[in-house]
């Protein structure tokens, strides 16, 4: 599923290429975070249907995009899944003045692959030992750099747990390579989004972290400063409305920012 969906930057920026060589129109460029796969290309496919040229959306961990759009790469909507990447954006002048905002939140998960028979309770800590056995690691995001694996490192911590998983975390490019190395069995356990584990067929849910355990989740988007597709301002301003929202909230994640 991820290598189907998740489009490299310069392949993206190759088929835009092709299209303005056949003088088609092409839809705003979408940087957005590996969890907003399933979601966010069903927004988009709405939009088309409304008769709008779809948006081309590239996926990757939000660190390595906002990387990308700090040293030039040409886009048109950043869709971070954290504020501090975003707030790097900003900060570098990348952002147009006044189109920055909160648009979903999501919830943390422990995950194992769906044959398995491990029981975990986040208070219990040797319950978490014994379902990592001998040997078993624990998949994540990068937790040095991507959302999803800081967020994880600080529920871990929060609840007494990293010193002890912390030398068996899996670290992975981001949230959906995390996921397919235990939908795969590489790994007993994983920390992911609530939404990437209802994504999956191939997982199931141990044990959701209390949010009291790591900062909120918070997806702010916002228009990049040299964007000039006619339609990104309307599909910005499409995402945060109730049609997008009810995709979006089909998908798992909860609304943040108020209807306009």
């Amino acid at each position: 599923m991820f290598s189907r969906l998740a489009i490299p930057l310069l392949a993206v920026l190759a088929l835009l290429g092709g299209c303005s060589s056949r003088a088609e129109p092409a839809g705003p460029l979408v940087l957005a975070a590996s969890s907003l796969q399933e979601s966010l290309s069903g927004v988009a496919d709405a939009w088309a249907a409304k008769g709008h040229p779809r948006p081309v959306i590239s996926f990757a961990g939000s660190s390595s995009l906002a990387r990308q759009v700090e040293n030039g790469a040409p886009a048109d909507i950043f869709l971070s899944a954290d504020e501090k990447w975003m707030d790097a954006v900003e900060q570098a002048g990348k952002l147009r003045p006044g189109t920055r905002a909160d648009l979903l939140g999501n919830s943390l998960v422990l995950i194992a692959p769906k044959g398995s028979t491990a029981r975990v309770d986040l208070a219990v800590p040797a319950s978490l030992t014994a379902a990592l056995g001998a040997q078993g690691r624990v998949a994540m995001a990068d937790p040095g750099a991507v959302p999803a694996g800081i967020y994880a490192k600080a529920a871990l911590t929060s609840l007494g747990l990293w010193k002890a998983v912390g030398p068996r975390a899996a670290p992975a490019e981001n949230v959906r390579a995390a996921l397919a190395l235990v939908e795969a069995g590489e790994t007993p356990l994983g920390v992911v989004y609530a939404t990437d584990a209802k994504a999956s067929h191939s997982v199931r849910v141990l044990a959701t972290f209390p949010p009291s355990s790591h900062k909120p989740i918070r997806y702010p988007v916002a228009i990049l400063a040299e964007s000039t597709n006619p339609d990104t301002a309307a599909f910005r301003a499409f995402l945060a409305s109730s049609a997008a929202q009810a995709i979006f909230a089909r998908h798992g994640f909860t609304r943040l920012e108020p209807e306009s």
